[in-house]
Parts: C-alpha cells; structure tokens; sequence
C-alpha cells in the first residue's frame, strides 16, 4: 500500500467519547475546549456537531441532546451531521465524562499527526519543484511544525494553596543566599538597585530617539550579562550585522575607539588589547541572530530553540518595530500590537525577561520621553511590565569646549509593575559606544 492509499490517523471512539461526555456533562465542555478545535475532528459529522456544542456553550445556552439537535436544525446541517439517530447514540455509548480529558487529547494527538503528514507531503512537493527555493521550503516548514507544537499546550489554573509553598521557598532562598537582586543583574547598579534585576517572564521595554544609545546600552547589558556573570543570552539584531555587532563589542571591552577599528588604524599594541577582548567574547555564552527581516513567528521559533539548546535566561530584541508581524494586511498600530502581546507570553512562555528596544516618537525630541511617546502603538507601554527611557543631551548639542569622555546619561524608569519608578543616571562613552558606571566627579545635570 502506498502512502496516498493509507487513511489520515484518527481514532472515531475518542470523537464519539468526546462529543458523547460534552453531552453528559456541561463541566466536561470547559475542559474540551482547552485542546480542541472543530477542525481537529476528522469526521465532518463531528466537526459540525462540535462547532454546534460551542455556538451553544459561548451563547450561555444549554447544551443537551434537544438543544443540540434543534440547533442543527436551525442551521440546516442536522441530516448532514448524522441525523437524530447518530446525536442519540453519541450519548449512550460514553457511560462517564470522567475521562473526558483523555478522549480529548487522542483526538488531539490524531489531528497533530494529520498535519504532520500534511505538512510533510507539502515539503516532499515542494521539492520536486525547481520554482520553490530550498531556504523557502525549510521556513515554510520550520514555521507549520512550531505551530503544532504550541497546539500541546494548553492554559490551566492553580489554586492558591498550590503556590504559595513555591513562593515561600523563594524567599526562604533569598534569606539564605543573601542574594542582593531577585532576577538578573542587567550590571548597571544603578538601576538593579531599583528593579532588583531583570525578572523571569517579564517583557521589558527600552525606549529612546534614534542616535541616543539604546543598542549600545543593551549590548553593554549583554556583555555584562554574559561575561561577567556566565549567564546565556539572546540577541536579536535586526538592525545591524552579527559582525557589526561584535566590532562594537571589541571596541568596548579593548576600550578602542570603533573609529580606529573600522578604518585599520592601529598601533602593534592595540592588537595586545583586541585579542584579550576577543578571549573574553569568544567564551561568553552570546547567541546572536542577525537576520533583517525577521517574522514574528520565527522569532518566537529561535528563541525557543536558544532556550533548548543553549538554555538562555534572557532576550534582547534590537529592536521591536523592526519585527514584521505575521498580518501584513492589518493597519501598523495593530501589528506593534500584535507583537507586544507576543513577545509579552513569549516571556511568560520561556520564563525568562524579554528586553525589546523601542524608538519613541519625533516630538520628544530635546525632552524627556513619557510612556505616551512610545512609537506607533499604546499597546507597547500597556504589555510592559518595566519601560525604560533614555535620555541624554546629543553630541550635537554639547558645547565646542565640552571635552569631557562621559556623558551624563539618565535612565528613566518610567512604568516598572512591581516595584518603584525613579531616574538614575550612567555614563556613555562615545568613543568606544560603551555604557558603565557614572564617575563621582561628573557633575549630573
């Protein structure tokens, strides 16, 4: 028998079970709803009958074998989903809801399989054909197979008694550790003193006019993040090459101007320092992605492969408004949208911080930015758990004498969920496009 000639997976007990406990037991429709959808069914029948039962539950109407049945026939689909017949014998044959889990999920399982084979046999045509390019092929792929994937989880509650021993436990960690912050230090003590580092499943936003240093403060964050403290990080650059990237990371840590290493103008001894900070680079734990146009979904699709095969406990999104969400045909307020609300259960998902960057708006220019000028979308400061402005006089405005190396730099902290807002202030080196410590002696303005 060739595989055309097989039958796609299904299991018709599982449906009848499922259809059947849904009719029994109004409880078991709650349950049912969290893994299946009509399509999911591979009897047309059932698919009707299915997407009759949930017209039925989302409209608060009872849901039994005479309601069932006089909604099939309002819809003219009661002789095409079985008849009177079929509708009585799906209740007889299921004694209990009980296991009404269980049905669902083989369905579940059966239906995956399906698209599975589906998604195969797209692939096996495609690449029969010299017109689909084989890149094309593969993310087309890649995409199909991680939507499957997130088809398998399903949301779910806790009782309070459940979580409270787990939260105790963390604190009882923190007493005993001495531990200064509860999640990952971003390096700057400045503002770890006021977030108690970057916490697990948050999306943090940091926003500031072009030119003012938002890649160049989270690259400093991720240096910090990755080689001082040994932790794996993630950094999406959809602005600038993974070999820019890392120039400027030369640059900063071999504190040589990028000036001097983009032209090849070094001293014999500048190689000393370039190949110490080359050391230190080569062995952080870095994950840098650098694709320009890079999909909402298939964002979502690396990070969770960073996250299973390098473990990374944190993202950098350089930067959000880059990110081109999957409906194009929608307006672009809607898109940012889109992809704030994405990015946000991405954090909760991997639990991990999500640090996405953020241009503000034009007309803040020369003041200090607020939550309503971030850029294209009220959606941004609404999914953030932490936003973050930068703000610091431009290069351009600085007096002719003004020689000094630092300048002053204020990190706004203008919306932090669970803690405090403020401003700190931190240094930027433009020389070296490097963000550290504010010396004492710096006058803040």
């Amino acid at each position: 028998m060739t595989l055309k000639d097989k039958i796609p997976p299904h299991n018709d007990e599982a449906e009848y079970a499922t259809l059947g406990a849904m009719l029994l037991d109004p409880e078991a429709i709650s349950t049912v709803i969290r893994f299946l959808r009509p399509d999911d069914f591979y009897k047309n029948a059932n698919k009707r009958i299915y997407q009759a039962i949930l017209d039925l539950y989302n409209r608060g109407d009872a849901v039994d074998l005479i309601t069932l049945t006089e909604e099939l026939k309002t819809k003219t689909l009661l002789e095409s989903s079985g008849g009177p017949a079929y509708l009585s014998e799906l209740s007889s044959r299921v004694p209990t809801s009980a296991n009404v889990e269980y049905y669902a999920k083989i369905v579940q399982e059966c239906s995956i399989r399906r698209q599975l084979a589906r998604v195969a046999s797209e692939m096996v045509a495609q690449s029969y054909e010299d017109k689909y390019d084989v890149r094309v092929i593969i993310e087309e792929a890649e995409q199909a197979i991680f939507k499957l994937t997130e088809m398998q989880s399903s949301s779910n509650y806790f009782a309070a008694k459940d979580i409270v021993p787990k939260t105790i436990e963390a604190i009882e960690r923190g007493y005993h550790t001495k531990e200064s912050y509860t999640g990952i230090p971003s390096g700057f003590e400045v503002l770890d003193e006021l977030t108690s580092g970057f916490q697990r499943s948050e999306f943090i936003v940091i926003g500031a006019r072009p030119s003012v240093g938002k890649t160049a403060f989270a690259l400093s964050m991720a240096a910090n993040i990755s080689m001082k403290q040994k932790t794996p990080v993630g950094f999406f650059t959809l602005e600038m090459s993974g070999m820019a990237l890392i120039q400027r990371l030369l640059s900063s840590e071999a504190r040589l101007g990028s000036k001097k290493l983009r032209s090849g103008l070094l001293r014999p001894a500048d190689f000393h320092s370039i190949t110490e900070a080359a050391g230190k680079i080569y062995e952080a734990e870095l994950y840098i992605e650098d694709s320009p146009n890079l999909k909402l979904l298939d964002l979502r699709a690396l990070a969770r492969r960073m996250k299973l095969q390098q473990n990374i406990e944190i993202i950098f999104i350089d930067y959000l408004t880059l990110i081109q969400a999957e409906s194009s045909d929608i307006p672009r307020h809607e898109q940012i949208a889109e992809i704030s609300r994405s990015l946000k259960a991405l954090a909760r998902e991997l639990d991990i911080p999500v640090v996405a960057l953020s241009q503000v708006k034009r007309e803040t220019e020369g003041k200090r930015p607020t939550l309503a000028d971030l850029r294209e979308s009220g959606s941004i400061e609404q999914d953030a758990d932490v936003v973050i402005f930068l703000h610091r006089e431009r290069q351009s405005d600085r007096k002719a004498d003004d020689t000094t190396s630092e300048v002053v730099t204020e990190l706004i902290i203008a919306k932090q969920r669970n803690g405090p807002v403020g401003t700190r202030h931190v240094a930027f080196i433009p020389e070296y496009t490097r963000f550290e410590a504010l010396s004492s002696d710096v006058p803040v303005y």
